[in-house]
C-alpha cells in the first residue's frame, strides 16, 4: 500500500503491486518500497503486507453460486439494460464516441436493489440480503446487456487524467484512468470510447449508406435492417466468444495474476459500496445523478419543441457565427456530450478538437478550393468521389494507421509476457488443475483463491459449446448472408479462439481491446476472398460483426471473472449472468435500434440528428477491401499514406518521451473523429471538461467524488429522452415551433417573399 505526499491532494490506493508492467515489453512486475524488482513473480510478499479487503468481510456468509442469481437481480439488470441501450444507441448514431458506463450501472444496480431490500427489511418480508457478490452479478448482466449495442469496442483510448473516486474501507480511492497502468499511488481504471456495431458494420450494409457510395451499391452488397436476422445474427455469432476463453480463467487471474485494470477497478467499487462509509457515498452520489439525470431529461423535452423542420432548433444554434456553422463549429447544446467530455479527460477533448481544427478549419477549406481540378466541381457535397471522399479517406487511413500501431505495441506485450509468465514455470497450468506450488500468499489471495476455483466451469462444456455453436453458425450465417460461405466462416472460428487468447492477455496487461482491429482484418480478408462479383463488401461487414463479437466478448467475460474472483463471486454466476445479459442484448438492442430506424426517417444522412457516421466508415474500408484504391478522388491516397504514417509517428513518439511529456501530444484516434464529423460534439466536450475543470480548482475532493455520477446524470437523461421522443415520432406527433438562425439577407429576402 502506497501513500502519496499531501501537496499532491491524492488518496489512498490499495493497487495490487502487479499492475505496474515493464516500460519496454510490458512485463508485469513488482515492486518494494518503491524498487521495481524484475526477478520477483507477481509480489505475493507485496500483498501481505496490504490491509486485508475480505478480512472485513469475514464474518458474511458467501451464498453459492445458485443464492447469487437471484430474480432481483435480472429484474433490476432488464431495466437498466433497457436504459442503457437507449443511451449507447443514441450516442452509437451520433457520434460514435461512448465513454464507459460501468460507474453508472454499479451506483443504479446498488441504489435500486439496496432500496427493493430496504423496503422488504422493513415489511419483514427479506429472505436474503443484498450482497456484493450479487452486485457483481447486476454489474455484470448489465454490462454484457448495453454491450450488445457496442457489438465490440472499436478502439480504447488512453484515458489519462480522468478521476474517479469511491471509497473502500473507510478511506478514499482515487481510479484515475490511463491506458498505461504505472502508477502505484493510484487504482488505474479505463475509460473506453466505443464505436458500436449497429452505428458500423451493421447500418453500414443498409441501402441508406449504400446511396451514399456509387461504388459497390448493387442489390447483393446491400442488406437492410430488419428485426428477424439481426436477432437471429447476434443470437449466433454473440455467445462463441464466451466458450472460448472458459478454460482459461484459472491461468489468466490466478496463475497469471493478469490485473485487467477495468474490472480491477469495478471490483473495489463494488467492495466499497458493501461498507458503511462507502454505503453513505454511494447514496449522496445517486442523488446527484438523479438529479441533472431530471435536467438533462427535461432540457431535451424542452428542446423538442423547437425542432419541427430539417436544420430547426438548438442543435442548430451558430454559436460562433454562420460561416463557423457552415464548417460545423458551433455548440449545439447537448448534455449528453457535456456529460461525456465531464468523464473523459482532458487529452481526449483536446485532441479532438485539434482534429477539429486541423480537418475543419485548414485542410478542408484549402482541399475545396482545388474544386475543379482534384475533383469535378459539380459533384455533391457528400459524394465520395469529391470533399467527402477527403474526408472519410483521411479518416480512415488515421484510424488504421492508430490502429496498426497498437496492434503491434500490445502483440508484441502479450508475447513477451506470456513468454516471461511461461518461462517461470515448469508446467502450463490448465483450468480444472490445481496449483500445487508451495506459495506464501496473503489471506485476500487464498480467499478468493479458495472460492474461485470451488465451483468450476466444467472444460468439456465449453469445448462442446464452442464446436456446437460454430457448426450452427457455419449452417445459419449464409441463410442470413449468403455471400458469407460457410468455408469463411470455418476459417474464422478455426482462428477466433487464438485471437480471443490474445485479446484476453493484452486486456489483462493494458486494459486494452483490440477487437475492432480484428474485425477490420476481417473486413479486408474475407472481403477480398470474396470478390466484388460476389458480394464481397457485404460478406467483409458480416465477417467483421462475427469476428469483433467473439474477441471482445472474450475479454469481457475475463474482466468479469477478475472481477468476480476480487469479490467472491462464483465463476459460475458470473458465467451464467453474462450469458443471460448477452441474450437479453440480443433482443433488446436491435429493437432499440429497430425503433430508431422507424421513427426517424433521415436516420444515416450526414446532417441529420443521427448521422450513424462510422457505418459509412465501416462500408468505404469494405469497398478498399475490395476495390483497392481506384475509387479514391485526386490525390487523396497520398494524403491518406501520409496521415496513416503520421498516425504511427504521433504514437511512437507519445511512446517514448514517456508519460511527462506524452499528455501534452494529442491522439491520432481522436484527432480522426472529427475529420468527418465535423467539431459541433467538440465544443460541448470541452465545455465538460472546462466545468470539470473548475470545479476541482475550486473543490477538488468534492469534483473527484461527484463528477462521474454527475457526468452520468447528464449523459442518462438525454439519452432516455430519446424513447419517449421516438415514440412521438412514431405517432406522427410534430415540435410545434421551428427555430431556426438566417443570415440578414436571407431574413430580408424570406420577409419580401412572406409580405408579398
Amino acid at each position: 500500500m502506497e501513500r502519496k505526499g499531501k501537496e499532491d491532494g491524492d488518496y489512498i490506493s490499495d493497487i495490487p503491486a502487479e499492475v505496474e508492467t515493464d516500460g519496454n515489453n510490458g512485463i508485469p512486475r513488482k515492486r518494494r518500497n518503491g524498487v521495481t524488482d524484475h526477478n520477483h513473480n507477481n509480489g505475493d510478499d507485496d500483498e501481505m503486507m496490504m490491509p486485508s479487503i475480505e478480512k472485513v468481510f469475514e464474518n458474511e456468509v458467501v451464498p453459492t453460486w445458485q443464492q447469487q442469481l437471484t430474480v432481483r437481480a435480472f429484474v433490476v439488470s432488464l431495466i437498466l439494460g433497457i436504459l442503457f441501450s437507449f443511451i449507447v444507441m443514441k450516442l452509437n448514431l451520433t457520434t460514435g464516441i461512448i465513454p464507459s458506463l460501468n460507474v453508472s450501472a454499479g451506483l443504479l444496480g446498488f441504489f435500486f436493489v439496496k432500496s427493493w431490500t430496504k423496503i422488504l427489511e422493513k415489511s419483514g418480508m427479506l429472505k436474503q440480503p443484498f450482497t456484493r457478490q450479487e452486485n457483481t452479478v447486476i454489474q455484470t448482466c448489465v454490462v454484457a446487456t448495453s454491450g450488445i449495442a457496442f457489438s465490440g469496442p472499436e478502439h480504447t483510448m488512453d484515458c489519462t487524467g480522468a478521476n474517479l473516486v469511491v471509497f473502500k474501507v473507510g478511506v478514499e480511492l482515487n481510479l484515475e484512468a490511463a491506458t498505461h497502468p504505472r502508477s502505484h499511488n493510484v487504482i488505474r481504471i479505463q475509460l473506453f470510447c466505443f464505436i458500436g456495431g449497429f452505428g458500423s458494420y451493421l447500418f453500414g450494409m443498409s441501402e441508406v449508406i449504400a446511396k451514399q457510395s456509387t461504388e459497390e451499391n448493387s442489390a447483393q452488397n446491400i442488406k437492410n435492417p430488419s428485426l428477424g436476422w439481426m436477432i437471429g445474427f447476434l443470437f449466433v455469432v454473440s455467445f462463441l466468444g464466451l466458450f472460448s476463453v472458459v478454460p482459461l480463467r484459472k491461468i489468466m487471474v490466478i496463475d497469471f495474476k493478469l490485473i485487467y485494470p477495468s474490472g480491477t477497478a469495478t471490483a473495489h467499487l463494488i467492495n466499497s459500496f458493501h461498507t458503511p462509509q462507502g454505503a453513505k457515498l454511494a447514496k449522496k452520489q445517486v442523488k446527484a445523478l438523479g438529479k441533472f439525470f431530471s435536467f438533462s431529461f427535461l432540457w431535451g423535452f424542452f428542446q423538442w419543441f423547437f425542432t419541427s423542420g430539417d436544420g430547426c432548433g438548438f442543435i442548430n444554434f451558430p454559436t460562433f457565427g454562420l460561416k463557423a456553422f457552415e464548417n460545423r463549429f458551433y455548440f449545439d447544446f447537448s448534455a449528453t456530450y457535456v456529460g461525456v467530455g465531464m468523464i473523459c479527460p482532458y487529452i481526449i477533448n483536446i485532441s479532438l478538437l485539434v482534429g477539429g481544427i486541423l480537418s475543419w478549419g485548414i485542410m478542408w477549406p484549402l482541399i475545396e478550393n482545388r474544386k475543379g481540378d482534384w475533383y469535378p466541381a459539380e459533384l455533391s457535397p457528400n459524394s465520395l468521389h469529391g470533399i467527402q471522399g477527403y474526408r472519410i479517406f483521411i479518416a480512415i487511413a488515421m484510424i488504421l494507421g492508430d490502429g496498426l500501431y497498437n496492434f503491434v505495441k500490445v502483440l508484441n506485450r502479450t508475447v513477451l509476457g506470456l513468454l516471461h509468465q511461461l518461462r517461470s514455470r515448469d508446467v502450463l497450468p490448465v483450468a480444472d488443475q490445481p496449483d500445487t506450488a508451495n506459495k506464501s500468499i496473503s489471506y485476500d489471495d487464498q480467499r478468493r483463491t479458495e472460492l474461485f476455483l470451488k465451483d468450476q466451469i466444467p472444460t468439456w462444456l465449453a469445448v462442446l459449446g464452442y464446436i456446437g455453436i460454430a457448426v450452427v453458425s457455419m449452417i445459419t450465417l449464409p441463410y442470413i448472408f449468403h455471400q458469407l460461405k460457410w468455408y469463411y466462416v470455418l476459417v474464422i472460428y478455426i482462428f477466433a479462439p487464438v485471437l480471443a487468447f490474445c485479446n484476453a492477455y493484452g486486456c489483462g496487461l493494458t486494459d486494452w481491446s483490440l477487437a475492432s482491429t480484428y474485425g477490420k482484418l476481417a473486413i479486408f480478408t474475407i472481403g477480398a476472398w470474396a470478390g466484388a462479383s460476389h458480394g464481397g463488401v457485404l460478406a467483409g461487414l458480416a465477417a467483421c460483426g462475427v469476428m469483433m463479437n467473439i474477441v471482445s466478448t472474450a475479454s469481457d467475460l475475463m474482466q468479469d471473472f477478475k472481477t468476480g474472483y476480487m469479490t467472491l463471486a462464483s465463476p459460475r454466476s458470473m458465467f451464467v449472468s453474462q450469458v443471460i445479459g448477452t441474450a437479453m442484448g440480443c433482443i433488446i438492442s436491435p429493437c432499440v435500434f429497430w425503433l430508431f430506424v422507424k421513427a426517424f426517417d433521415d436516420l444515416g444522412i450526414p446532417g441529420s440528428e443521427y448521422p450513424a457516421p462510422y457505418a459509412l466508415v465501416y462500408r468505404n474500408m469494405a469497398i478498399l477491401g475490395v476495390e483497392g484504391f481506384s475509387s479514391l478522388p485526386k490525390n487523396c491516397l497520398k494524403l491518406c499514406y501520409g496521415f496513416f504514417a503520421a498516425a504511427i509517428f504521433i504514437n511512437a513518439i507519445r511512446d517514448s518521451v514517456g508519460k511527462k511529456w506524452s499528455r501534452f501530444i494529442p491522439l491520432p484516434m481522436a484527432m480522426a473523429i472529427p475529420f468527418y464529423l465535423g467539431s459541433y460534439f467538440v465544443i460541448d466536450m470541452c465545455l465538460g471538461s472546462l466545468i470539470l475543470f473548475v470545479w476541482e480548482k475550486v473543490n477538488k475532493p468534492k469534483a473527484d467524488a461527484f463528477g462521474p455520477a454527475v457526468a452520468s446524470g447528464l449523459i442518462c437523461g438525454d439519452g432516455i429522452w430519446t424513447l419517449p421522443s421516438s415514440i412521438l415520432a412514431l405517432a406522427g406527433v410534430k415540435p410545434p415551433i421551428c427555430m431556426k438562425f438566417l443570415s440578414a439577407k436571407d431574413n430580408i429576402r424570406v420577409d419580401k417573399i412572406l409580405k408579398g
